[in-house]
């Protein structure tokens, strides 16, 4: 960005200075050589659209295995189940997850950034996954049917000045209430994930099995912490792992470890076999 377009924004009302930030954003996408590109994301092939520059970073090379994949098919990631993306960005690791679970089985991925999640629909048209996948353009939070304002930057978040797109919310219950309920759910929304644990009451009782990437100091701690987060499935009885974002393997968390000072993944164990919520 440029002095004067911070300059611009710093002494502009929010909405406009949001008004440049989409200008930007749209300007930078028509700009961007779209082309379709082959990997494999851990042990699945995949074609994706690349068309801007943050999907080209993140997408436009193979990847190693997932260490959360790895964990969650020890767990309830198996074929036939039903799994939650939460913040499902443009659908690949929604695509790994239905080819995890298949045959048989329903991802539901949820994004907020509308430019992500059109994206998201034509990466699963290429790889022949629209049946298995259904992408739903709203905000995951801990009420359904309101509106929040969403910053709709190419890695979108709630809005921090109040100006911004208005998503519509859901809630992890209510999508339980429509699709049923998820055997897996897979949380990775810029630090929003206590609101969206805040709403999952009845899928947390149900026990279903969850990933969580918790984003210390990347947008936590500007609507929950990583101590609550985690509270939330200790006091549902969930059995916690956890590991550094950068390195290492999950490692069952008890009551005496500190949690990460960086972001990191949590993986939480219902007490039970929630096929039944006994």
């Amino acid at each position: 960005m440029s002095a004067v377009t911070k300059f611009a924004k710093s002494i502009l009302p929010k909405r406009w200075a949001h008004a440049i930030t989409q200008w930007r954003l749209r300007r930078a996408i028509r700009s961007f050589p779209v082309r379709t590109v082959n990997h494999r994301y851990g042990r699945h092939d995949l074609s994706v659209r690349l068309t801007d520059t943050l999907a080209e970073g993140w997408y436009d090379h193979d990847w190693p295995e997932m260490r959360e994949l790895v964990f969650l098919r020890q767990g309830r990631l198996q074929s036939g189940a039903r799994v939650f993306d939460l913040g499902a960005h443009q659908g690949v690791v929604a695509m790994m997850l239905a080819r995890e679970i298949s045959p048989g089985g329903q991802v539901v991925a949820v994004e907020a950034t509308p430019h992500n999640a059109d994206i998201a629909r034509e990466n699963l048209a290429l790889n022949s996954l629209a049946d298995q996948v259904t992408v739903i353009n709203a905000l995951v939070a801990r009420e359904s049917g309101r509106t929040i304002a969403f910053t709709a930057t190419l890695n979108g978040q709630v809005s921090r000045t109040g100006a911004g797109e208005h998503i519509s919310t859901v809630t992890v219950d209510s999508l339980a209430a429509q699709f049923g309920m998820p055997d897996v759910v897979v949380i990775d929304i810029e630090g929003f994930e206590g609101e969206a644990l805040a709403g999952a009451f009845a899928v947390l009782r149900h026990g279903a099995e969850f990933f969580v990437e918790v984003h210390v100091g990347v947008g936590l701690e500007e609507h929950s912490t990583k101590e609550a987060i985690l509270q939330v499935f200790v006091d549902h009885g969930y059995s916690c792992f956890v590991t550094p974002e950068s390195r290492g393997d999950f490692v069952n968390w008890s009551a005496d470890m500190p949690l990460p000072e960086e972001r990191f993944f949590l993986i939480a164990r219902p007490p039970f076999d929630g096929n039944n919520g006994k």
